[in-house]
């Protein structure tokens, strides 16, 4: 907010209050924040950078496992030791998974903090920062413009649904936002819009589900059908779709990506596991020889496609058998990428009383050693791209001036970046790749 906009709301009645935000978690509590700033900016506030210097801090919290939980307390304990908040000079505010998932037991663990703001409550963040500061306003906070947010970056996250009906037995996901529900397709679209006019180059379609997107209508549609859509109203920028359940990838889906260049041959698969009777135990389907058959789908519909999936180490009665099945479907190299995670066993979940719970530093080994061979495996297939072509989004530049971006085989945040001699952020350039190191790449553009 300039000036300008200060002097205004201070003679509309309102004090140009500043609010600073702190996000944990995932894209999709990024997502959440950049909704309530954005209205927060509405309603009158100023986005300050420094929490030391703000009247309010916002922690956004994840909570979704344990090791989650405790980095989400210490950033607010953080926030709460601030000379600004411990001296009463300012309002401090939990906000996301945390409030949602241990609700009124966290005021008593939290007495700093002056209100808590769970998932579902976040669009009244106006109100809440309005009580903790005393602000008083005639009639109610409007509600953002299309315009009102920070600048975009060369890409940005657009959230399409909320919550999970899978009830996974090791996720607190359900517990902490609900029953699942897509969001229109004129509120995705609005969205994707707002990143493109703010000048996103790519745009990131998430949810806890993104392939059941549209089937909780009275009138269903699918993600095939958005993907559409979206990719033939913004034909410029890139979309990527990520956090697709195996279920979620239909012939349909895959017919649109083959379609449209600026939809990314890119898709994140969480199979958690290979193992049957794991599996059944998780509350999920499948198998080792149905998922080796849908990676031959996809890679027959899509020869480019870049695939990542997500793995579960430790999981509650998984025996050596059941390991070493998974190891050696990771050592098959079908996956781009692998993401391992070592279970994190979740009170509130159906697989917190499970038998057989694997010891701590049992899961840590496995999980570690399935991330070794995940790179063993991932190294060749990355390195085989020396030699090619790839259209790169230049997002920026490091300290010492060295260019980055990514190719569409690159998702945000997780799969490295490729280094550039040449470019201008916010563009995409075509390069030649000449040189890999694991998941990083290096082009020379042409």
């Amino acid at each position: 907010m300039d000036t300008a906009d200060i002097a205004q709301a201070e003679r509309a009645g309102h004090p140009a209050r500043s609010v600073a935000f702190v996000t944990l978690g995932c894209a999709k509590n990024e997502v959440d924040t950049a909704a309530m700033e954005r209205r927060a900016l509405a309603a009158g506030y100023r986005l300050e950078d420094d929490p030391a210097l703000a009247d309010a801090i916002v922690v956004n919290t994840c909570s979704f496992i344990q090791s989650a939980t405790e980095e989400s307390i210490e950033a607010v304990l953080d926030a709460a030791g601030l000379p600004s908040v411990a001296e009463g000079r300012a309002r401090l505010i939990v906000a996301g998974c945390m409030p949602a998932r241990y609700g009124d037991e966290l005021a008593a663990e939290l007495p700093e903090a002056a209100a808590f703001v769970p998932c579902s409550r976040e669009d009244d963040i106006a109100a809440v920062l309005d009580g903790a500061l005393g602000v008083e306003r005639a009639g109610a906070a409007p509600e953002p413009g299309a315009g009102e947010a920070r600048p975009a970056g060369a890409f940005g996250y657009v959230k399409i649904s909320d919550g999970c009906d899978r009830w996974c037995s090791y996720c607190a996901i359900p517990l902490i936002r609900g029953r699942y529900r897509s969001f229109s397709y004129e509120q995705v679209r609005a969205d994707v819009a707002r990143l493109v006019e703010a000048g996103a180059g790519e745009v990131d379609l998430i949810a806890q589900d993104t392939g059941r997107w549209g089937a909780d209508f009275d009138e269903p549609l699918d993600l095939a059908w958005l993907v559409d859509a979206l990719a033939r109203e913004f034909p410029d920028t890139w979309l990527r779709v990520l956090y697709l359940q195996p279920e979620g990838v239909t012939d349909e889906l895959l017919a649109v990506m083959a379609r449209h260049p600026n939809v990314c041959p890119y898709l994140d698969i969480p199979l958690q596991h290979v193992s049957e009777r794991v599996l059944r135990a998780m509350n999920r389907r499948g198998s080792r020889a149905a998922f080796e058959a849908l990676v031959g789908r996809v890679r027959a519909a899509l020869p480019d496609v870049t695939l990542r999936t997500t793995l579960i180490a430790g999981f509650p009665g998984e025996t050596d058998e059941e390991f070493d099945e998974l190891l050696s479907f990771v050592e098959e190299g079908l996956f781009d990428y692998v993401g391992v995670f070592a279970y994190s066993r979740e009170e509130g979940t159906a697989a917190f009383d499970l038998p057989g719970q694997v010891d701590d530093d049992e899961r840590a080994e496995r999980a570690q050693r399935l991330r070794d061979a995940a790179d063993a495996a991932s190294s060749p297939l990355i390195a085989a791209r020396v030699g090619r072509e790839a259209f790169v989004l230049v997002e920026g530049a490091e300290e010492d001036g060295q260019l980055y971006g990514r190719a569409q085989c690159q998702a945000p945040e997780v799969d490295g970046v490729t280094y550039l001699d040449a470019g201008e952020p916010g563009r995409i350039v075509r390069a030649r790749i000449t040189d890999t190191l694991l998941y990083e790449m290096e082009g020379e553009v042409l």
